[in-house]
């Protein structure tokens, strides 16, 4: 049984730091490709089948310590009866920008928030066999309704700061409606097998530190008090908000994780051992080869303590990235357990 990574995020001793990546099953795999030639994106992820053989494609070639389940940040939005498709990022055909709109989305039951996703964990669990842990994630309230106001990934999403400027009050009221509904998936993503859930948090950075206390963390708390009170392992990843990292570090939440603009080994010092941190490669570092792969991890490994820490990228593996790299990167990680 391969624990390790529940082991670190509940503070416990290892043989070595776990290790995983964001966007694992993705577009640098052969494997993954050849897929990508028969299916689109929508229906590799909304078809199970298709999805946990995606979902096990790096664990079938590499020795990573979690499977993450493959499905889009969008997955229960459909749920509110909202339509979407890909290009290749979200594009909604109407964007939720009225009280009428808000007012208007579905309240899904249980049955109807995302069930291809939770087959796709029923379908992994067994498959994995102990040899990795299953990972599900989940958009934070704040991410979700980046795409659902501006209607599409937008450089600072300005439809959705323009919002929050006119009427706080409305977003309140989505912010509200998208917690409850993440609350709800991610306690159905622990019932079919998820052994610990992922939060992203990708569009914090877009306001203010003042402004996101206001009007974001009330509802991201909500959602993470949520989890802890359902027993489910929680990791909070922001993205691109420096000047955000000191609160989310507040926040309840086994990790934290972080991109790779962030010192690791000083926020490490600042926090201290009391919580896990996760990252925090620069995916490029990656794309540059095996030997700047290794030199990378080896200076990470170096400088972050050993204890509650995460091994990962500071975001997606890129798609350029060479097989061999990520071959690099899994054996510097298990080097430690032969020290």
């Amino acid at each position: 049984m391969n624990d390790l990574l529940l082991k670190t995020l509940r503070g416990e001793p290892t043989t070595r730091r776990p290790l995983w990546l964001m966007r694992q099953a993705g577009r640098y795999l052969p494997e993954y490709r050849a897929l990508r030639e028969r299916y689109g994106f929508e229906e590799l992820s909304g078809n199970p089948e298709l999805a946990s053989r995606v979902t096990l494609l790096p664990l079938d070639r590499f020795p990573l310590d979690a499977a993450i389940v493959f499905a889009d940040l969008m997955s229960p939005v459909a749920s509110l009866g909202v339509r979407f498709r890909f290009e290749p990022g979200p594009v909604l055909e109407r964007p939720i920008r009225t009280a009428a709109d808000v007012r208007a989305l579905h309240e899904p039951a249980p049955e109807e928030v995302a069930p291809e996703v939770m087959e796709t964990l029923r379908r992994v669990k067994p498959a994995l066999d102990g040899r990795a842990a299953l990972l599900g994630f989940a958009g934070a309230p704040w991410s979700l309704a980046a795409y659902l106001v501006q209607g599409r990934g937008a450089p600072g999403f300005p439809a959705l700061r323009a919002l929050a400027a006119a009427d706080a009050g409305l977003l309140g009221e989505l912010l509200g409606r998208l917690t409850r509904l993440v609350a709800h998936y991610v306690r159905l993503q622990a019932r079919a097998g998820a052994d610990a859930v992922q939060i992203f948090d990708t569009w914090a950075g877009v306001l203010s530190l003042d402004q996101w206390s206001r009007l974001v963390r009330p509802h991201l708390l909500a959602l993470l008090e949520e989890m802890g009170r359902a027993g489910i392992p929680r990791i909070l990843f922001v993205q691109d908000a420096p000047h955000l990292v000191g609160a989310f570090a507040e926040l309840p939440a086994e990790a934290l994780a972080v991109d790779w603009r962030e010192d690791l080994p000083a926020l490490h010092s600042r926090l201290g051992a009391g919580r896990a941190l996760q990252g925090n490669l620069d995916p490029a570092a990656l794309v540059a080869g095996p030997a700047a792969t290794r030199a990378a991890a080896r200076d990470l490994l170096m400088r972050m303590p050993a204890g509650r820490h995460i091994v990962n990228l500071g975001h997606g593996i890129l798609p350029d990235t060479p097989v061999a790299s990520v071959e690099a990167l899994v054996a510097a990680v298990r080097e430690e357990e032969q020290r």
